[in-house]
């Protein structure tokens, strides 16, 4: 029984000496990352792991382990429970003075059950909505802005545009004002301005007489206080491009998609042979229109064209006949 239990024993020594070994070993290992630089090591032999931590894969060492989490602390599995989890507000936006993240009272004199309140409750919060609103602007930039954004957004819901034409036209009126462009100038006047600017920009042009129909201000200031505020402010303004009035015009004439197609031909032909160039991309959209229809066996008069284009009957005649002759088509 002696020697089972020396060689347990021995056996035991002789493992208590290996790890003892190892030891030794790590902390050699640990000291040598330890002396190391980070600078020093080559980016390829650098990971960044699914955690967001950069590690060494040769050393294994952490070289950024300081990683913000900017998720939620909840977990969802579907849409729905993402939504009833959800406790964020509406996203902030440049349409709105304050960008949206002021509160606002309810109109509505009901309690959070949907009860009708007292007489004393309702004088009570018509007094905080008022002050509510007078808080909202702290001096007159800031009325001046609230003002123009809701002229910007009054106008861009006459005309139809979408949500993103308003937040540009937002952004270059707030430009605006923070150069000084406003001053001696009408705050509609360089809404207005603002909106066409953003219209272009944004590929979904409208025409000066369409933008002054919807504004406080006539089309030559409108066109002035334009050209001022986009050269001041460096705003890139391609030539608008005709074709891009043709679905529009074409939608409200209730014109056909072969129809849209030829004047689509006819606007590319003349305009490689150098028509376009110095004419008014509507009043060319709408006699390449006119010549489409005729040449599809859909005949619009000069007027109905006219009319949608917001042009006059000689300026569709004088672009049909040019065109007619560069396509080398006999009325």
């Amino acid at each position: 029984m002696t020697r089972p239990t020396r060689q347990r024993d021995h056996d035991r020594q002789r493992v208590g000496d290996e790890d003892a070994e190892e030891d030794e070993i790590d902390v050699e290992a640990i000291e040598d990352v330890d002396e190391l630089d980070p600078e020093d090591f080559d980016p390829e032999d650098l990971t960044r792991t699914a955690d967001g931590e950069l590690i060494h894969e040769e050393t294994g060492m952490i070289i950024e382990d300081e990683q913000i989490d900017p998720g939620p602390e909840w977990r969802a599995f579907n849409h729905s429970e993402r939504q009833e989890k959800s406790r964020v507000g509406a996203p902030t936006t440049k349409t709105m003075h304050d960008k949206g993240l002021t509160t606002t009272i309810d109109w509505k004199d009901k309690d959070a059950y949907g009860r009708s309140i007292s007489s004393k409750k309702r004088s009570q919060m018509h007094r905080l909505r008022k002050w509510q609103e007078r808080i909202r602007t702290k001096d007159a930039g800031e009325r001046n802005l609230q003002f123009a954004l809701s002229e910007i957004d009054r106008m861009a819901s006459a005309l139809g545009v979408p949500r993103s034409v308003r937040e540009v036209a937002s952004v270059i009126y707030r430009r605006a004002l923070n150069e000084d462009l406003i001053r001696g100038r009408s705050i509609e006047g360089v809404s207005t301005a603002a909106l066409y600017a953003a219209c272009r920009k944004e590929g979904i042009p409208r025409s000066l007489e369409e933008i002054s129909e919807v504004s406080r201000v006539d089309r030559k200031e409108i066109g002035r206080t334009y050209r001022y505020i986009s050269q001041e402010l460096g705003l890139e303004m391609r030539p608008v491009d005709p074709k891009k009035y043709v679905p529009r015009f074409s939608s409200e004439l209730e014109l056909s998609e072969e129809v849209q197609s030829k004047a689509n031909e006819i606007i590319e032909t003349t305009a490689e042979q150098g028509l376009l160039s110095g004419k008014s991309p509507t009043g060319y959209a709408a006699a390449a229109i006119y010549a489409a229809s005729l040449l599809c066996n859909e005949k619009k008069t000069q007027r109905e064209v006219a009319n949608v284009a917001q042009v006059t009957e000689v300026t569709i005649r004088n672009r049909y006949q040019e065109q007619i002759e560069a396509m080398g088509i006999h009325s």
